[in-house]
């Protein structure tokens, strides 16, 4: 089958940290499982300044065709494509995630499907959006053959907004590469050192400081935080508890996180959160924000915990995990390592294509 993504949301080159590579791994299983995947990512240049994302001219690279628009949904938005066309590809399936992608989709006149994240409940919901593009984003969805929400948060939100799209829409969560769910050790907490990780893009949405407040509590908390970001200076000088790594490499990360005893990330305006899901391929006792991200996935006291992103109640989880017994403790962390393996991106890439077919 032929599948053509449209996003911006997508990596030209392997070392782009700052873009997430979670649409990457959808096309790289696509791939895998005998489908003809390309990818046309349309690049708003003021957008991708603002957000300093690495300039590409516009062409081809590998699979992927970079195009450049300074306004990319006003004009011909085809007059750039030409060189894409030469290849006459003509796909069976045309999927446009993020609202660009969604918006230069409809106007491409193709039957689609749009793929809904965090970004495209904000210009539904935010004020300064309604004059122009909440209209078209709503024309668009209107105009989608059906819409895949990269969470189960999502979609409750996004129809939630506009229950008539109730029989076009689902779910279309992310999974974790097979090779990372094997070998994963089952240890019980050592309760004189309990250890927190949390792993993020240290900004301000992800609540890192609320966490390091929290376990500074603790004496027998031992935190680490991996990633780097605007906030770190502000973070440091809240404790000199926390031990501090910067920024490593996925595999790095993944080993740490099987050192780990506890995984907290009480961020907000998540999309799905990756990092959760390879928390629990870890044996991590996970805790995400409740009624975000990966919330649906994580149940409370089965395979982790939902936490409102606040002090007082981050403390409280804290304090609710370290009271478990050695029973609980490894059932809770058996039962994440087993809905980890639910979740495999293979698994994610096929039931994503069976839905659309469905």
């Amino acid at each position: 089958m032929k599948i053509l993504l449209i996003t911006d949301l997508y990596p030209i080159r392997e070392a782009e940290y700052t873009t997430p590579k979670t649409l990457h791994q959808f096309v790289t299983d696509w791939q895998n499982l005998g489908h003809d995947v390309k990818v046309i990512k349309p690049n708003f240049l003021f957008n991708s300044f603002i957000r300093k994302k690495p300039y590409y001219k516009t062409g081809w690279y590998n699979n992927v065709y970079n195009v450049n628009y300074v306004l990319p949904f006003l004009g011909n938005i085809k007059s750039k494509l030409k060189e894409f066309f030469i290849t006459k590809f003509e796909p069976d399936i045309v999927i446009a995630h993020m609202p660009s992608g969604i918006l230069f989709a409809d106007k491409l006149g193709l039957p689609f499907i749009a793929g809904i994240h965090c970004s495209d409940i904000e210009v539904l919901t935010n004020p300064i959006y309604s004059i122009h593009f909440k209209k078209r984003l709503e024309k668009a969805l209107s105009n989608a053959q059906k819409i895949s929400c990269r969470s189960f948060v999502i979609k409750n939100k996004l129809l939630s907004l506009y229950p008539e799209f109730q029989n076009k829409t689902f779910a279309a969560p992310s999974g974790i590469e097979e090779k990372y769910l094997q070998g994963i050790p089952l240890n019980n907490i050592n309760k004189n050192e309990i250890k927190i990780l949390t792993c993020a893009n240290l900004k301000k949405r992800k609540n890192i400081d609320k966490l390091i407040i929290a376990a500074d509590k603790f004496k027998n908390i031992k935190l680490t935080v991996i990633g780097d970001g605007k906030e770190i200076n502000k973070l440091k000088k809240l404790s000199s508890k926390p031990n501090f790594i910067g920024r490593l490499p996925h595999e790095k990360v993944l080993n740490i996180m099987k050192t780990q005893d506890i995984f907290i990330l009480p961020s907000i305006k998540e999309t799905f959160g990756m990092v959760y899901l390879e928390a629990m391929a870890g044996g991590c006792i996970t805790v995400c924000t409740e009624n975000d991200g990966i919330d649906g996935i994580i149940k409370n006291n089965y395979n982790g915990f939902t936490v409102k992103p606040e002090i007082p109640a981050i403390q409280n989880i804290i304090e609710k995990i370290s009271n478990l017994n050695s029973d609980e403790i490894l059932l809770i962390r058996q039962n994440a390592i087993n809905t980890a393996k639910e979740y495999s991106s293979i698994n994610c890439a096929k039931e994503y294509l069976e839905k659309i077919l469905a």
